[in-house]
Protein backbone atom coordinates (compact mmCIF):
# COMPACT_ATOMS: atom_id res chain seq x y z
CA UNK A 1 0.00 0.00 0.00
CA UNK A 2 1.29 3.27 -0.56
CA UNK A 3 1.45 6.65 1.10
CA UNK A 4 -1.46 7.90 -0.83
CA UNK A 5 -3.42 4.91 -0.08
CA UNK A 6 -2.47 5.40 3.38
CA UNK A 7 -3.55 8.64 3.47
CA UNK A 8 -6.88 7.80 1.54
CA UNK A 9 -7.42 5.34 4.12
CA UNK A 10 -6.82 7.43 6.99
CA UNK A 11 -9.12 10.13 6.04
CA UNK A 12 -11.87 7.85 5.45
CA UNK A 13 -11.30 6.33 9.18
CA UNK A 14 -11.74 10.15 10.31
CA UNK A 15 -14.61 11.09 8.00
CA UNK A 16 -16.66 7.94 9.25
CA UNK A 17 -15.85 9.11 13.30
CA UNK A 18 -17.63 12.19 12.19
CA UNK A 19 -19.93 10.50 10.40
CA UNK A 20 -20.91 8.52 13.64
CA UNK A 21 -20.88 12.23 15.59
CA UNK A 22 -23.38 13.49 12.81
CA UNK A 23 -25.77 10.34 13.41
CA UNK A 24 -25.92 10.78 17.31
CA UNK A 25 -26.57 14.30 17.30
CA UNK A 26 -23.47 15.82 17.93
CA UNK A 27 -22.45 16.98 14.43
CA UNK A 28 -20.66 20.85 14.56
CA UNK A 29 -21.46 20.40 18.53
CA UNK A 30 -18.64 21.59 20.91
CA UNK A 31 -18.08 18.12 22.03
CA UNK A 32 -17.81 16.41 18.30
CA UNK A 33 -13.83 17.75 18.21
CA UNK A 34 -12.73 15.87 21.64
CA UNK A 35 -14.90 12.96 20.89
CA UNK A 36 -12.90 12.11 17.34
CA UNK A 37 -9.32 13.81 18.31
CA UNK A 38 -9.57 11.00 21.06
CA UNK A 39 -10.90 8.11 19.45
CA UNK A 40 -8.81 8.39 16.83
CA UNK A 41 -5.79 8.75 19.39
CA UNK A 42 -6.77 5.51 20.90
CA UNK A 43 -6.57 3.70 17.77
CA UNK A 44 -3.21 5.13 16.72
CA UNK A 45 -1.99 3.97 20.54
CA UNK A 46 -3.37 0.57 20.05
CA UNK A 47 -1.84 0.40 16.49
CA UNK A 48 1.52 1.64 17.75
CA UNK A 49 1.56 -0.77 20.61
CA UNK A 50 1.03 -3.33 18.27
CA UNK A 51 3.74 -2.67 16.17
CA UNK A 52 6.29 -2.17 18.98
CA UNK A 53 5.37 -5.19 20.38
CA UNK A 54 5.49 -7.52 17.43
CA UNK A 55 9.05 -5.95 16.73
CA UNK A 56 10.32 -7.01 20.15
CA UNK A 57 8.66 -10.40 20.26
CA UNK A 58 9.21 -12.84 17.72
CA UNK A 59 6.09 -14.55 19.00
CA UNK A 60 3.53 -12.41 18.69
CA UNK A 61 4.73 -11.03 15.30
CA UNK A 62 4.28 -14.64 14.03
CA UNK A 63 0.96 -15.16 16.02
CA UNK A 64 -1.85 -15.49 13.53
CA UNK A 65 -4.06 -13.82 16.31
CA UNK A 66 -2.29 -11.36 17.83
CA UNK A 67 -5.14 -10.91 20.80
CA UNK A 68 -5.17 -14.40 21.59
CA UNK A 69 -0.76 -14.60 21.62
CA UNK A 70 -0.77 -11.68 23.94
CA UNK A 71 -3.27 -13.44 26.25
CA UNK A 72 -1.18 -15.78 26.38
CA UNK A 73 1.87 -14.07 27.46
CA UNK A 74 3.01 -14.88 31.21
CA UNK A 75 3.22 -11.83 33.15
CA UNK A 76 7.23 -11.72 33.35
CA UNK A 77 7.29 -11.89 29.23
CA UNK A 78 5.16 -9.20 29.62
CA UNK A 79 7.36 -6.86 31.77
CA UNK A 80 10.48 -7.97 29.78
CA UNK A 81 7.91 -6.57 26.73
CA UNK A 82 7.48 -3.33 28.59
CA UNK A 83 11.07 -2.78 29.40
CA UNK A 84 12.04 -3.34 25.67
CA UNK A 85 9.13 -0.94 24.18
CA UNK A 86 10.33 1.77 26.61
CA UNK A 87 8.83 5.07 25.70
CA UNK A 88 8.23 4.57 22.12
CA UNK A 89 4.75 3.40 22.90
CA UNK A 90 1.79 3.38 25.33
CA UNK A 91 1.93 0.38 27.38
CA UNK A 92 -1.46 -1.71 26.76
CA UNK A 93 -2.69 -4.69 28.44
CA UNK A 94 -4.74 -7.49 26.20
CA UNK A 95 -8.07 -6.16 27.97
CA UNK A 96 -7.24 -2.69 26.52
CA UNK A 97 -6.80 -3.71 23.24
CA UNK A 98 -9.47 -2.77 20.45
CA UNK A 99 -10.19 -6.27 19.50
CA UNK A 100 -11.14 -7.17 23.17
CA UNK A 101 -13.49 -4.27 23.06
CA UNK A 102 -14.86 -5.11 19.91
CA UNK A 103 -15.13 -8.99 20.78
CA UNK A 104 -17.06 -7.92 23.94
CA UNK A 105 -19.08 -4.49 22.63
CA UNK A 106 -22.21 -6.67 23.10
CA UNK A 107 -21.72 -6.49 27.15
CA UNK A 108 -24.23 -4.92 28.99
CA UNK A 109 -23.17 -1.25 29.66
CA UNK A 110 -20.61 -1.47 27.34
CA UNK A 111 -20.27 2.03 26.59
CA UNK A 112 -19.23 3.15 30.47
CA UNK A 113 -17.67 -0.07 31.89
CA UNK A 114 -16.03 -1.23 29.05
CA UNK A 115 -15.12 1.53 26.66
CA UNK A 116 -14.65 4.51 28.77
CA UNK A 117 -13.10 2.12 31.69
CA UNK A 118 -10.79 1.44 29.28
CA UNK A 119 -9.62 5.15 27.88
CA UNK A 120 -9.54 5.48 31.80
CA UNK A 121 -7.00 3.26 32.41
CA UNK A 122 -4.90 3.55 29.76
CA UNK A 123 -4.39 6.98 30.84
CA UNK A 124 -4.18 6.57 34.39
CA UNK A 125 -1.30 3.98 33.46
CA UNK A 126 0.07 6.04 31.10
CA UNK A 127 0.14 9.35 32.86
CA UNK A 128 3.89 9.98 33.31
CA UNK A 129 4.36 10.03 29.75
CA UNK A 130 1.46 10.87 27.84
CA UNK A 131 -0.27 13.66 30.44
CA UNK A 132 -0.38 17.36 29.98
CA UNK A 133 0.44 19.61 32.91
CA UNK A 134 -1.08 22.57 34.65
CA UNK A 135 0.83 25.64 35.89
CA UNK A 136 0.71 23.83 39.46
CA UNK A 137 1.57 20.11 38.43
CA UNK A 138 -1.42 18.72 38.72
CA UNK A 139 -1.43 16.40 35.46
CA UNK A 140 -4.74 15.87 33.26
CA UNK A 141 -6.15 13.30 31.77
CA UNK A 142 -5.63 11.69 28.11
CA UNK A 143 -9.56 10.87 27.84
CA UNK A 144 -12.64 12.38 28.43
CA UNK A 145 -15.55 9.81 29.19
CA UNK A 146 -17.17 9.52 25.79
CA UNK A 147 -20.45 8.06 26.24
CA UNK A 148 -21.21 10.97 28.80
CA UNK A 149 -21.20 13.10 25.65
CA UNK A 150 -24.45 11.56 24.43
CA UNK A 151 -27.33 12.99 27.01
CA UNK A 152 -29.39 10.08 26.26
CA UNK A 153 -28.48 7.32 28.26
CA UNK A 154 -30.26 4.44 26.41
CA UNK A 155 -28.07 5.29 23.61
CA UNK A 156 -24.79 5.59 24.78
CA UNK A 157 -23.36 1.71 24.10
CA UNK A 158 -24.56 1.92 20.76
CA UNK A 159 -23.28 5.18 20.02
CA UNK A 160 -19.44 3.65 21.59
CA UNK A 161 -20.20 0.60 19.52
CA UNK A 162 -20.67 2.53 16.48
CA UNK A 163 -16.96 4.74 17.11
CA UNK A 164 -15.32 1.05 17.83
CA UNK A 165 -16.80 -0.46 14.26
CA UNK A 166 -14.84 2.19 12.54
CA UNK A 167 -11.53 1.34 14.42
CA UNK A 168 -11.95 -2.34 13.62
CA UNK A 169 -11.09 -2.62 9.71
CA UNK A 170 -8.61 0.09 9.50
CA UNK A 171 -4.50 -0.77 10.62
CA UNK A 172 -1.73 1.93 11.00
CA UNK A 173 0.79 -0.96 11.96
CA UNK A 174 2.59 -0.41 8.01
CA UNK A 175 2.11 3.34 8.17
CA UNK A 176 4.83 3.70 11.08
CA UNK A 177 7.97 3.47 9.30
CA UNK A 178 6.66 6.77 6.51
CA UNK A 179 8.39 9.79 6.75
CA UNK A 180 6.82 12.29 9.80
CA UNK A 181 4.84 13.97 6.96
CA UNK A 182 2.10 11.74 6.60
CA UNK A 183 1.35 11.57 9.96
CA UNK A 184 1.54 15.72 9.65
CA UNK A 185 -1.15 15.39 6.92
CA UNK A 186 -3.23 13.39 8.73
CA UNK A 187 -2.83 15.85 11.96
CA UNK A 188 -4.20 18.49 9.15
CA UNK A 189 -6.83 16.65 7.63
CA UNK A 190 -8.05 15.82 11.05
CA UNK A 191 -8.24 19.12 12.91
CA UNK A 192 -8.87 20.98 9.59
CA UNK A 193 -12.67 21.80 10.91
CA UNK A 194 -11.38 23.19 14.32
CA UNK A 195 -8.29 24.77 13.40
CA UNK A 196 -8.31 26.74 10.19
CA UNK A 197 -6.95 30.40 9.47
CA UNK A 198 -9.90 30.66 7.71
CA UNK A 199 -12.16 31.95 10.76
CA UNK A 200 -12.91 28.03 12.40
CA UNK A 201 -13.80 27.16 16.02
CA UNK A 202 -9.88 27.05 16.75
CA UNK A 203 -8.51 29.49 14.23
CA UNK A 204 -6.49 31.03 17.54
CA UNK A 205 -4.07 28.13 17.75
CA UNK A 206 -3.29 28.17 13.69
CA UNK A 207 -0.18 29.55 11.81
CA UNK A 208 0.15 29.06 8.49
CA UNK A 209 2.54 26.50 6.84
CA UNK A 210 4.34 29.06 4.88
CA UNK A 211 5.12 31.31 7.95
CA UNK A 212 6.40 27.77 9.69
CA UNK A 213 8.32 26.43 7.25
CA UNK A 214 10.11 29.90 6.71
CA UNK A 215 10.80 30.42 10.37
CA UNK A 216 12.33 26.87 10.75
CA UNK A 217 14.45 27.22 7.67
CA UNK A 218 15.87 30.27 8.78
CA UNK A 219 16.39 30.00 12.19
CA UNK A 220 18.21 25.51 11.63
CA UNK A 221 20.48 26.34 8.95
CA UNK A 222 22.91 24.08 10.10
CA UNK A 223 23.29 20.41 11.84
CA UNK A 224 22.07 20.87 14.84
CA UNK A 225 22.93 17.85 17.68
CA UNK A 226 20.52 18.50 20.62
CA UNK A 227 18.24 21.68 21.04
CA UNK A 228 15.94 22.76 23.85
CA UNK A 229 13.05 24.27 22.14
CA UNK A 230 10.22 26.63 23.43
CA UNK A 231 7.10 28.03 22.54
CA UNK A 232 5.25 30.19 24.91
CA UNK A 233 2.05 30.55 22.92
CA UNK A 234 1.84 26.62 21.42
CA UNK A 235 -1.59 26.54 20.15
CA UNK A 236 -1.91 23.11 17.80
CA UNK A 237 1.93 23.51 17.54
CA UNK A 238 2.80 24.28 13.97
CA UNK A 239 5.68 25.91 14.51
CA UNK A 240 7.01 23.73 16.67
CA UNK A 241 6.77 20.67 14.59
CA UNK A 242 8.45 22.28 11.87
CA UNK A 243 11.59 23.67 13.88
CA UNK A 244 11.85 19.65 15.40
CA UNK A 245 11.27 18.50 12.11
CA UNK A 246 14.42 20.77 10.99
CA UNK A 247 16.39 19.55 13.66
CA UNK A 248 15.48 16.35 13.83
CA UNK A 249 12.97 14.35 16.49
CA UNK A 250 16.19 12.77 18.24
CA UNK A 251 17.61 15.65 18.61
CA UNK A 252 15.03 18.20 20.46
CA UNK A 253 13.00 18.21 23.25
CA UNK A 254 10.36 20.51 23.10
CA UNK A 255 8.91 22.67 25.70
CA UNK A 256 5.33 25.05 25.99
CA UNK A 257 3.04 26.80 27.21
CA UNK A 258 -0.37 27.64 26.55
CA UNK A 259 -3.49 28.87 28.86
CA UNK A 260 -6.20 26.83 26.34
CA UNK A 261 -6.69 23.24 27.56
CA UNK A 262 -8.09 22.74 23.77
CA UNK A 263 -4.79 24.15 22.38
CA UNK A 264 -2.84 21.66 25.30
CA UNK A 265 -4.94 18.58 23.81
CA UNK A 266 -4.14 19.56 20.15
CA UNK A 267 -0.46 19.79 20.78
CA UNK A 268 -0.39 16.15 22.42
CA UNK A 269 -1.50 14.77 19.51
CA UNK A 270 0.46 16.69 17.24
CA UNK A 271 3.60 15.16 19.71
CA UNK A 272 2.64 11.79 19.19
CA UNK A 273 1.78 11.47 15.80
CA UNK A 274 5.48 12.62 15.33
CA UNK A 275 6.94 10.50 17.29
CA UNK A 276 7.92 13.40 20.15
CA UNK A 277 5.50 12.08 22.84
CA UNK A 278 9.05 12.39 24.96
CA UNK A 279 8.48 16.20 25.55
CA UNK A 280 4.64 15.72 26.15
CA UNK A 281 5.52 16.27 30.03
CA UNK A 282 7.17 19.47 29.29
CA UNK A 283 3.87 20.86 27.85
CA UNK A 284 2.10 23.01 30.11
CA UNK A 285 -1.47 24.01 30.56
CA UNK A 286 -0.80 27.75 32.10
CA UNK A 287 -0.81 31.68 31.26
CA UNK A 288 2.92 32.17 30.30
CA UNK A 289 3.00 35.92 31.13
CA UNK A 290 2.00 35.86 34.74
CA UNK A 291 3.21 32.24 35.74
CA UNK A 292 5.49 31.10 33.64
CA UNK A 293 5.93 27.53 34.12
CA UNK A 294 9.88 27.45 32.12
CA UNK A 295 11.17 30.48 33.59
CA UNK A 296 14.35 29.16 34.82
CA UNK A 297 15.01 27.14 32.27
CA UNK A 298 17.18 28.69 29.19
CA UNK A 299 16.09 27.65 25.29
CA UNK A 300 18.76 26.91 22.37
CA UNK A 301 15.54 28.07 19.75
CA UNK A 302 11.91 30.01 20.53
CA UNK A 303 9.24 30.11 17.64
CA UNK A 304 6.27 32.07 18.47
CA UNK A 305 3.07 33.32 16.79
CA UNK A 306 1.71 35.02 19.91
CA UNK A 307 -1.64 36.43 20.99
CA UNK A 308 -1.32 40.39 19.24
CA UNK A 309 -4.18 41.72 21.56
CA UNK A 310 -6.14 40.46 24.53
CA UNK A 311 -7.86 41.82 27.74
CA UNK A 312 -5.11 40.86 30.82
CA UNK A 313 -6.16 44.40 33.12
CA UNK A 314 -7.24 41.76 35.77
CA UNK A 315 -3.45 40.95 36.53
CA UNK A 316 -1.95 44.37 34.28
CA UNK A 317 -0.82 45.46 37.94
CA UNK A 318 0.48 42.55 38.77
CA UNK A 319 3.30 42.52 36.01
CA UNK A 320 4.15 46.16 36.73
CA UNK A 321 5.98 44.83 40.38
CA UNK A 322 9.43 44.70 40.81
CA UNK A 323 9.83 41.20 40.11
CA UNK A 324 8.61 41.25 36.77
CA UNK A 325 11.35 44.00 35.80
CA UNK A 326 13.90 41.80 34.98
CA UNK A 327 12.02 39.90 32.30
CA UNK A 328 9.88 42.71 31.20
CA UNK A 329 12.12 45.92 30.91
CA UNK A 330 10.97 47.55 28.32
CA UNK A 331 7.30 48.10 30.08
CA UNK A 332 4.17 47.14 30.40
CA UNK A 333 0.92 48.29 28.51
CA UNK A 334 -1.55 50.90 30.19
CA UNK A 335 -4.98 49.81 30.22
CA UNK A 336 -6.81 51.78 27.96
CA UNK A 337 -10.42 53.35 29.20
CA UNK A 338 -11.85 51.89 26.32
CA UNK A 339 -11.35 48.42 24.30
CA UNK A 340 -9.67 46.53 27.00
CA UNK A 341 -9.81 43.80 24.64
CA UNK A 342 -7.08 46.00 22.05
CA UNK A 343 -4.11 45.75 24.87
CA UNK A 344 -0.86 44.58 23.39
CA UNK A 345 -0.03 41.68 24.81
CA UNK A 346 2.37 40.44 22.34
CA UNK A 347 4.63 43.29 23.98
CA UNK A 348 5.23 41.06 26.74
CA UNK A 349 5.87 37.79 24.71
CA UNK A 350 8.87 39.63 23.20
CA UNK A 351 10.55 40.48 26.01
CA UNK A 352 9.67 37.11 27.73
CA UNK A 353 11.43 35.55 24.46
CA UNK A 354 13.83 37.95 25.04
CA UNK A 355 14.68 37.03 28.57
CA UNK A 356 14.15 32.97 27.90
CA UNK A 357 16.94 32.72 25.42
CA UNK A 358 19.99 30.82 26.23
CA UNK A 359 23.82 32.75 25.90
CA UNK A 360 23.84 31.39 21.99
CA UNK A 361 19.59 31.11 21.97
CA UNK A 362 17.94 31.63 18.15
CA UNK A 363 14.22 32.86 18.16
CA UNK A 364 11.79 34.01 15.32
CA UNK A 365 8.72 35.89 16.37
CA UNK A 366 5.36 37.05 14.38
CA UNK A 367 4.75 40.41 15.13
CA UNK A 368 2.20 43.06 13.76
CA UNK A 369 3.91 44.87 11.06
CA UNK A 370 3.32 48.29 12.69
CA UNK A 371 6.09 47.02 15.81
CA UNK A 372 8.69 47.23 13.32
CA UNK A 373 8.53 51.08 12.99
CA UNK A 374 6.90 52.61 16.06
CA UNK A 375 8.62 55.37 17.20
CA UNK A 376 8.04 55.54 20.91
CA UNK A 377 6.77 53.42 23.62
CA UNK A 378 7.34 49.74 24.20
CA UNK A 379 8.24 48.74 20.70
CA UNK A 380 11.03 51.29 20.33
CA UNK A 381 12.69 50.17 23.29
CA UNK A 382 12.53 46.41 22.46
CA UNK A 383 14.10 47.34 18.91
CA UNK A 384 16.56 49.69 20.38
CA UNK A 385 17.53 46.92 23.03
CA UNK A 386 17.62 44.29 20.21
CA UNK A 387 20.01 46.56 18.14
CA UNK A 388 22.38 47.60 21.26
CA UNK A 389 22.22 44.49 22.25
CA UNK A 390 23.56 42.96 19.08
CA UNK A 391 20.50 40.31 18.96
CA UNK A 392 18.93 41.46 15.60
CA UNK A 393 19.40 38.98 12.79
CA UNK A 394 16.96 40.32 10.42
CA UNK A 395 13.45 41.18 9.41
CA UNK A 396 11.19 39.70 6.98
CA UNK A 397 7.85 41.65 6.62
CA UNK A 398 4.95 39.28 5.17
CA UNK A 399 2.64 40.12 2.35
CA UNK A 400 -0.97 41.14 3.68
CA UNK A 401 -3.49 38.58 4.32
CA UNK A 402 -1.08 35.56 4.86
CA UNK A 403 -3.14 34.94 7.70
CA UNK A 404 -6.98 34.83 6.32
CA UNK A 405 -8.55 35.29 9.72
CA UNK A 406 -6.90 38.90 10.00
CA UNK A 407 -6.16 41.82 8.74
CA UNK A 408 -3.32 42.72 10.53
CA UNK A 409 -0.08 42.34 8.34
CA UNK A 410 3.01 40.87 9.85
CA UNK A 411 6.44 40.37 9.81
CA UNK A 412 8.74 38.23 11.68
CA UNK A 413 11.64 39.49 13.89
CA UNK A 414 14.67 36.90 13.91
CA UNK A 415 16.94 37.38 16.86
CA UNK A 416 20.34 35.90 17.68
CA UNK A 417 22.43 36.60 20.25
CA UNK A 418 25.37 35.83 18.13
CA UNK A 419 23.90 38.09 15.12
CA UNK A 420 26.56 39.59 13.12
CA UNK A 421 25.91 43.30 13.56
CA UNK A 422 27.67 44.53 10.54
CA UNK A 423 24.90 42.57 8.37
CA UNK A 424 21.19 42.43 9.71
CA UNK A 425 19.11 41.36 7.01
CA UNK A 426 15.65 43.28 6.14
CA UNK A 427 13.21 41.52 3.51
CA UNK A 428 10.31 43.17 2.01
CA UNK A 429 8.21 40.16 0.78
CA UNK A 430 5.26 41.98 0.95
CA UNK A 431 4.62 42.11 -3.03
CA UNK A 432 5.18 37.98 -2.97
CA UNK A 433 2.18 35.41 -3.41
CA UNK A 434 -0.88 35.23 -4.91
CA UNK A 435 -4.26 36.67 -3.48
CA UNK A 436 -7.42 34.17 -3.26
CA UNK A 437 -10.86 33.57 -1.75
CA UNK A 438 -10.77 31.06 0.99
CA UNK A 439 -14.49 31.25 2.09
CA UNK A 440 -15.40 34.55 2.85
CA UNK A 441 -12.00 36.14 3.82
CA UNK A 442 -8.61 36.55 1.02
CA UNK A 443 -5.43 34.69 1.59
CA UNK A 444 -2.13 35.25 -0.12
CA UNK A 445 -0.53 32.07 -1.08
CA UNK A 446 3.28 32.01 -1.84
CA UNK A 447 4.56 29.72 -3.78
CA UNK A 448 7.47 26.99 -3.05
CA UNK A 449 9.99 29.27 -4.90
CA UNK A 450 9.23 32.33 -3.01
CA UNK A 451 9.17 31.00 0.15
CA UNK A 452 12.90 29.87 -1.21
CA UNK A 453 13.60 33.30 -2.13
CA UNK A 454 13.05 34.54 1.46
CA UNK A 455 14.65 31.96 3.04
CA UNK A 456 17.77 32.52 0.75
CA UNK A 457 18.03 36.38 1.34
CA UNK A 458 18.16 35.70 5.03
CA UNK A 459 20.40 32.45 5.09
CA UNK A 460 23.13 33.73 2.82
CA UNK A 461 22.85 37.54 3.81
CA UNK A 462 21.59 38.52 0.00
CA UNK A 463 20.35 42.06 -0.94
CA UNK A 464 18.19 42.10 -3.72
CA UNK A 465 16.87 45.21 -5.36
CA UNK A 466 13.81 46.71 -3.97
CA UNK A 467 13.55 43.08 -1.97
CA UNK A 468 16.70 42.79 0.47
CA UNK A 469 18.89 45.01 2.27
CA UNK A 470 22.01 44.21 4.39
CA UNK A 471 22.29 46.67 7.07
CA UNK A 472 24.70 47.95 9.65
CA UNK A 473 23.88 48.62 13.28
CA UNK A 474 24.96 52.04 12.80
CA UNK A 475 22.83 52.31 9.54
CA UNK A 476 19.60 51.28 11.90
CA UNK A 477 20.55 53.52 14.58
CA UNK A 478 20.77 56.44 11.88
CA UNK A 479 16.97 55.34 11.06
CA UNK A 480 14.91 56.11 14.33
CA UNK A 481 15.65 51.98 14.79
CA UNK A 482 13.61 51.26 11.69
CA UNK A 483 13.31 47.48 10.63
CA UNK A 484 11.31 48.33 7.40
CA UNK A 485 13.17 47.11 4.37
CA UNK A 486 11.61 49.81 2.23
CA UNK A 487 13.30 52.38 4.37
CA UNK A 488 16.71 51.12 2.98
CA UNK A 489 15.98 50.96 -0.60
CA UNK A 490 17.68 53.54 -2.68
CA UNK A 491 15.39 55.89 -4.22
CA UNK A 492 15.50 55.57 -7.98
CA UNK A 493 14.77 59.17 -10.44
CA UNK A 494 14.02 58.57 -13.53
CA UNK A 495 13.93 61.45 -16.14
CA UNK A 496 12.31 61.65 -19.42
CA UNK A 497 13.21 64.00 -22.20
CA UNK A 498 10.17 66.16 -23.02
CA UNK A 499 9.85 69.56 -24.79
CA UNK A 500 7.55 71.95 -23.46
CA UNK A 501 4.42 71.49 -25.37
CA UNK A 502 4.34 68.05 -24.30
CA UNK A 503 4.95 69.17 -20.48
CA UNK A 504 2.45 71.55 -20.97
CA UNK A 505 0.15 68.93 -22.05
CA UNK A 506 0.48 66.97 -19.33
CA UNK A 507 0.26 69.77 -16.79
CA UNK A 508 -3.10 69.87 -18.55
CA UNK A 509 -3.97 66.29 -17.65
CA UNK A 510 -3.52 66.69 -13.84
CA UNK A 511 -6.89 67.14 -12.06
CA UNK A 512 -7.55 70.59 -11.02
CA UNK A 513 -4.38 72.35 -12.51
CA UNK A 514 -4.13 75.68 -13.67
CA UNK A 515 -3.88 75.38 -17.50
CA UNK A 516 -0.28 76.64 -18.09
CA UNK A 517 1.03 77.36 -21.75
CA UNK A 518 4.54 76.08 -23.50
CA UNK A 519 5.96 79.70 -23.40
CA UNK A 520 5.37 80.17 -19.72
CA UNK A 521 7.74 77.21 -19.02
CA UNK A 522 11.52 77.72 -18.59
CA UNK A 523 14.14 76.21 -19.90
CA UNK A 524 15.36 74.68 -16.59
CA UNK A 525 13.79 74.32 -13.58
CA UNK A 526 15.68 73.11 -10.72
CA UNK A 527 14.34 72.36 -6.68
CA UNK A 528 16.24 70.27 -4.69
CA UNK A 529 14.95 69.32 -0.83
CA UNK A 530 15.36 67.10 1.56
CA UNK A 531 13.15 65.97 4.13
CA UNK A 532 14.08 65.24 7.75
CA UNK A 533 14.46 60.91 7.01
CA UNK A 534 16.54 62.53 4.34
CA UNK A 535 15.53 61.74 1.27
CA UNK A 536 16.60 63.74 -2.26
CA UNK A 537 14.11 64.83 -3.96
CA UNK A 538 14.48 66.53 -7.31
CA UNK A 539 12.58 67.84 -9.96
CA UNK A 540 13.88 69.24 -12.78
CA UNK A 541 11.51 70.74 -15.46
CA UNK A 542 11.83 71.71 -19.65
CA UNK A 543 13.79 69.29 -21.72
CA UNK A 544 14.46 66.65 -18.63
CA UNK A 545 11.49 65.85 -15.86
CA UNK A 546 11.19 63.49 -13.16
CA UNK A 547 8.89 61.24 -12.73
CA UNK A 548 6.89 61.66 -9.59
CA UNK A 549 3.95 60.60 -7.33
CA UNK A 550 0.77 62.13 -8.78
CA UNK A 551 1.50 61.91 -12.40
CA UNK A 552 0.11 59.21 -14.34
CA UNK A 553 3.66 58.59 -16.21
CA UNK A 554 4.80 57.97 -12.87
CA UNK A 555 6.96 54.89 -12.06
CA UNK A 556 6.65 52.48 -9.61
CA UNK A 557 9.51 52.34 -7.69
CA UNK A 558 9.24 56.18 -6.59
CA UNK A 559 5.83 55.27 -5.49
CA UNK A 560 7.12 52.18 -3.50
CA UNK A 561 10.12 53.55 -1.69
CA UNK A 562 9.51 57.32 -0.83
CA UNK A 563 8.42 58.51 2.40
CA UNK A 564 4.66 59.96 2.75
CA UNK A 565 6.20 62.59 3.84
CA UNK A 566 8.34 63.25 0.53
CA UNK A 567 5.66 62.71 -1.66
CA UNK A 568 4.06 65.82 -0.22
CA UNK A 569 6.94 68.13 -0.77
CA UNK A 570 7.13 67.06 -4.58
CA UNK A 571 3.84 68.09 -5.46
CA UNK A 572 3.83 71.12 -2.62
CA UNK A 573 6.41 72.27 -5.45
CA UNK A 574 4.02 72.54 -8.30
CA UNK A 575 2.87 75.66 -6.54
CA UNK A 576 6.74 77.07 -6.73
CA UNK A 577 6.58 76.65 -10.25
CA UNK A 578 2.90 78.12 -10.63
CA UNK A 579 1.15 75.19 -11.61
Amino acid sequence: MTEIQFITQTKTLIDGLKSVCANYGLGNDASEFNIISQVFLYKYLNDKFIYEAKKHNEDLANAEDFQKAYENLSEEDKKFLFFRIGNKAAKLQPEQLITYLFNNSNQPNFGDAIFDGTLRSISAENIDIYSVSSATGVKDKMFDDISLFIRDASQRDAFCRALLNKLVNVSFEKMFTEKYDFFATIFEYLIKDYNSDSGGKYAEYYTPHAVARIMAAILVNEEVKSAKVYDPSAGSGTLLMNIAHAIGEKNCTIYSEDISQKSANMLRLNLILNNLQHSIPNIIKGNTILQPAHLEKKFDYIVSNPPFKLDFSDYQADLTKDSFKERFFAGVPNIPKSKKESMAIYLLFIQHIMYSLDTKGKAAIVVPTGFITAQSGIERKIREALIERNWLRGVVSMPSNIFASTGTNVSIVFIDKEADSEKIVLVDASKLGQTIKEGKNQKTVLTATEEQRIIDAMNQKKAEEDFSVVVTKEEVMAKNYSFSAGQYFEVKIEYIEITAEEFAQKISEIPGAAPVGAEQVPEQIQTVEKDEAGYLIEMKIGFMMIFFHGFSFCPTPFVNNVNPRVQTKVVSMTEQIGI
